[in-house]
């Protein structure tokens, strides 16, 4: 029966008192939802209730002070309520930017909360990643690929204010590490560098005991594929981490078989629960690296986590018994949640027809510029406008490698050697006529017949799907660091400007960009219409006679100043030197420092074998080690 029945059934006289008496009822139930309703769906962050909620939240060590519950002011979310009672979390959008008359909040907005890390997750999980200002454009391009992919519930750490300041402009989140950290790229196995370890596993312990999932990541890595649903698929899992392993132990998209990995648990990305196991594992892993400074952090997760390792958790899962015998492990598949050798030199995911969900930057050399120019290469690293619009112009080529050289004879050192001399000439020569145009050079792709490591072996791993000859990163035969880095103009010349190979295949690439366009035919003198000239064909194309000395090229190519993209046909043989003697010595010793080496045969010690850019002219040149430790230098 309801409320309007009720009243009809009163008897007349009665009705004024049970009117009077059933409204103060139902006002009172009003006010008392409007109360209720109030404190579950104000904004976080204010009031008593925030107070109350912080007084739950397990204590932090005084150690990680800096990481202790504030109340959080410069992030803020409201739960809204639809008709149909669903609830709805609105959070600040990111690449949202703080309007243009705002100030700077004060750093204290910006501390590490469970408040702040609550707004951001969605289900409970949160992605986080920290660094300084060096890795900024990483940082960005990481945070890029997550919001392509639709996820929001992401923080970085910032390690410098710096850092912090820029997030906060672009409408990054962003939260303080307080690690005063320099803001220069600080090198891999530098003190600096392990100190940064020690800051991640800080973080992990400080943000496990606020009841989240976290999905904690390098900066040097992106996401391909939205990870959280294959994350689920292993609710019972204390930790799941990727590794080094570079032989696939499964041809699916299941967990890699524990007994089967012998690379190590790399932490540049690994999903920690906040289970009672995980929390434990945590803390030991601080307390070993705050004891002793030498240790690398991901050596120390490696020990301890291996102190125990089995059995199986169950036939099905994957998962192993780990740590204390009661952590539950999963290793993620190598082909999917990509190292830098199974995405950039074996394509592992290719061979097995699967879709990858990440790719970290390991295995690879020359340092962070080698780490930038493998993302770009694949297409993966954001860059602004003006990477893709220069100028100067590009200057391209199309490489020339005889059939024989890529697949004839076995696949040795003499025939590695032989290929990839075949095209360092030929980019010694574009190099040239790139400086000579003042035009950033588009490094060719560059193919190898054997794999580079540091450490030896049979010229490609065992048991690894690299297939031969395979198209290798430009880091594999060249110093990239060395080709970007600035040197001095007086001893060296003029610097020269590269880009990826894939440059004019990035969707970035503006259409009119390569709509301006000039291709060039390098053409035997004396043929039919190769003739020193600088007009066009009907096609728009220009012949040029092989040999064109500096001067020669200058002057064909003054009208075409304005064209954004030269491409040649051939560089062989496409230069006949520079007139200026000064300006070709200094060329010579600005590229001979670009080569780097092949590492490492079985045979010999040391095993590594340099490179050398000009090569060609030392009759009798072998790929050899160096024979004694006097002639272990670069060939400069």
């Amino acid at each position: 029966m309801g409320l309007r029945d009720r009243f009809q059934d009163l008897a007349p006289q009665s009705k004024p008192l049970f009117i009077v008496i059933y409204a103060t009822v139902i006002v009172g139930i009003g006010l008392s939802a409007f109360y209720v309703f109030s404190a579950l769906y104000s904004p976080r962050g204010s009031g008593v209730s925030s107070s109350i909620a912080w007084l739950s939240s397990p204590p932090l060590s005084d150690l990680d002070s800096r990481f202790s519950p504030q109340e959080q002011v410069g992030d803020t979310s409201v739960d809204t309520v639809d008709v149909k009672g669903a609830s709805h979390r609105s959070i600040k959008p990111i690449w949202v930017s703080p309007s243009g008359d705002s100030k700077m909040p004060p750093l204290e907005n910006f501390r590490l909360t469970k408040e702040l890390v609550e707004e951001r997750a969605e289900n409970n999980v949160i992605i986080v990643t920290f660094g300084n200002y060096a890795f900024m454009d990483f940082i960005l391009t990481w945070v890029k690929h997550l919001t392509d992919l639709g996820l929001s519930n992401l923080l970085v750490g910032a390690m410098d204010t710096k850092l912090l300041e820029a997030l906060y402009w672009k409408g990054i989140p962003v939260f303080d590490m307080e690690s005063h950290m320099s803001t220069v790229d600080v090198g891999w196995g530098s003190p600096t560098f392990h100190k940064m370890g020690r800051e991640k596993v800080i973080l992990i312990d400080a943000i496990l005991p606020f009841g989240v999932e976290l999905l904690m990541c390098d900066t040097d890595m992106v996401w391909l594929k939205n990870p959280l649903p294959y994350l689920a698929r292993y609710p019972e899992a204390d930790v799941l981490t990727s590794t080094d392993q570079v032989v696939p132990t499964v041809v699916d998209d299941s967990l890699d078989i524990w007994q089967k990995v012998s690379g190590a648990y790399n932490i540049g990305i690994f999903h920690w629960r906040p289970t009672d196991s995980a929390k434990k594992l945590v803390k030991e892993w601080k307390e070993m690296l705050l004891a002793d400074d030498k240790i690398w952090d991901q050596n120390g997760f490696n020990d301890i986590i291996r102190k125990q390792l089995g059995p199986s958790v169950d036939d099905d899962s994957g998962l192993v018994y780990a740590f204390d015998g009661s952590l539950k492990l999963g290793m993620l598949p190598a082909s999917i949640f990509c190292s830098g050798h199974t995405y950039f030199v074996q394509a592992m995911y290719e061979q097995l027809r699967l879709e990858p969900y990440a790719v970290h930057t390991t295995f690879q050399y020359a340092g962070t510029e080698g780490k930038r120019h493998r993302l770009r290469e694949g297409m993966l690293f954001y860059d602004s406008p003006e990477y893709y619009n220069i100028s100067e112009g590009f200057l391209s080529f199309k490489p020339s490698i005889p059939k024989n050289l890529l697949l004839d004879g076995e696949h040795n050192i003499e025939s590695h050697f032989t290929l990839l001399n075949y095209q360092i000439k030929q980019i010694r020569t574009a190099l040239a006529i790139a400086t000579v145009l003042n035009r950033t050079l588009i490094m060719p792709p560059l193919w190898c017949r054997l794999d580079r490591m540091w450490f030896p072996h049979p010229g490609i791993l065992e048991g690894s799907m690299t297939r031969q000859p395979f198209l290798c990163p430009l880091d594999h035969a060249f110093e990239v660091n060395t080709m970007l880095k600035e040197l001095p103009e007086n001893e060296f010349g003029p610097s020269i400007n590269l880009r990826e190979y894939s440059l004019l295949d990035n969707p970035a690439m503006p259409k009119q960009v390569k709509e301006s366009f000039l291709e060039v035919q390098v053409c035997r003198p004396g043929s039919k219409n190769c003739q020193l000239s600088n007009s066009t064909t009907s096609a728009g194309i220009i012949k040029l006679p092989r040999q064109s000395n500096e001067a020669m090229l200058k002057t064909i190519f003054l009208p075409f100043k304005d064209v954004k993209v030269i491409q040649f046909s051939s560089m062989q043989d496409a230069f006949g030197g520079f007139t200026d003697k000064l300006r070709e010595e200094k060329f010579r010793r600005r590229v001979k420092r670009y080569a780097g080496i092949w590492c490492c045969t079985k045979d010999h010690i040391p095993g590594h074998i340099y490179y050398d850019m000009y090569w060609d002219e030392k009759p009798g040149w072998k790929p050899i080690p160096p024979q004694t430790s006097a002639d272990d230098h670069p060939p400069w």
